[in-house]
């Protein structure tokens, strides 16, 4: 999918407000991070872009069509999420062909390799399957689509630390062979951060800020020293956070440090830091925390 264009997305789930204004441009086959909050309006946000259902307000156009009920646009999107086989009594095997039937772009070989990797048996009923290895069945799907649009929406919570780095790599190396736009919605962000070209954080329903990944680290970064030194240097900041600890303090600061001011920290003795991605997430989406 070569360009989604959202513009003052609105939704709503028994007239609680779900999204609000969402307006954001995905172009190109990148790998996007959607990180927020339990209940921020993650899966409300991928339900209108894998066209489940109408925004109740605002536009959302994929390569210039409305995707809600567009065979083309649907045929091609999946989207991947946890889902419940306590009455599944098909197989993965049966749940793989039935994709390769139905999807153009299914590649029922590599699917087949997949199960190797993530070794999950082939033969057994999903019902039977332990929560990691159904979630490995629906993320091999997921990659074996291969469809212009995929998105996965925490389905990989269930696996193992083990089983997740594998399919980290083999998202990688997929990406590399056959490109597409990749939505990740995940709260796992320290452990997946690496994966993003470019990130989309929600929070309360209101897009936070959608940028490249290596731009928004940049952004963010700790400066510790001499208390008085620290907040001296602050003043005027976006400051996101503070400690202090007898004479030293740590502060983690929003917004574009320059030369000079690096400069300036060193000439008084501080120390900066560079702040992760999950630290920024935590703080920006905190209570009375926004982005300025």
């Amino acid at each position: 999918m070569s360009h989604i264009q959202a513009d003052h997305l609105s939704a709503a789930y028994k007239k609680e407000r779900v999204l609000h204004d969402v307006t954001f441009t995905l172009s190109g086959e990148r790998i996007y991070g959607l990180i927020g909050r339990n209940g921020a309006g993650k899966t409300t946000l991928l339900s209108l872009l894998a066209s489940y259902r109408r925004p109740d307000g605002g536009t959302l156009l994929m390569d210039g069509t409305d995707p809600f009920e567009d065979a083309s646009c649907m045929a091609s999107t999946v989207f991947m999420y946890e889902k419940d086989y306590s009455d599944e009594q098909d197989s993965a095997r049966v749940l793989l062909k039935l994709a390769a039937r139905y999807r153009p772009a299914f590649d029922l070989d590599y699917a087949l390799s997949l199960a190797e990797t993530f070794d999950f048996p082939l033969d057994k009923p999903m019902h039977k399957l332990s929560t990691g290895k159904q979630a490995a069945v629906n993320v091999t799907l997921g990659l074996a689509a291969r469809a212009p649009l995929t998105i996965f929406d925490e389905i990989y919570t269930g696996m193992d630390a083990p089983t997740r780095d594998q399919f980290y790599k083999e998202l990688l190396a997929e990406q590399e062979r056959h490109p597409r736009t990749v939505i990740l919605s995940t709260h796992l962000v320290s452990e997946m951060d690496y994966l993003f070209d470019e990130v989309l954080m929600i929070d309360d329903g209101q897009l936070l800020l959608h940028e490249p990944t290596d731009q928004l680290l940049e952004r963010g970064f700790s400066v510790t020293g001499p208390a008085g030194a620290v907040e001296q240097f602050a003043e005027g900041r976006r400051v996101l956070s503070e400690q202090t600890l007898g004479g030293v303090k740590s502060v983690t600061i929003f917004e574009e440090l320059t030369a000079k001011d690096t400069a300036a920290a060193y000439e008084n003795g501080l120390e900066i830091g560079p702040v992760g991605l999950q630290d920024l997430f935590i703080q920006l989406t905190g209570k009375g925390a926004g982005v300025s």
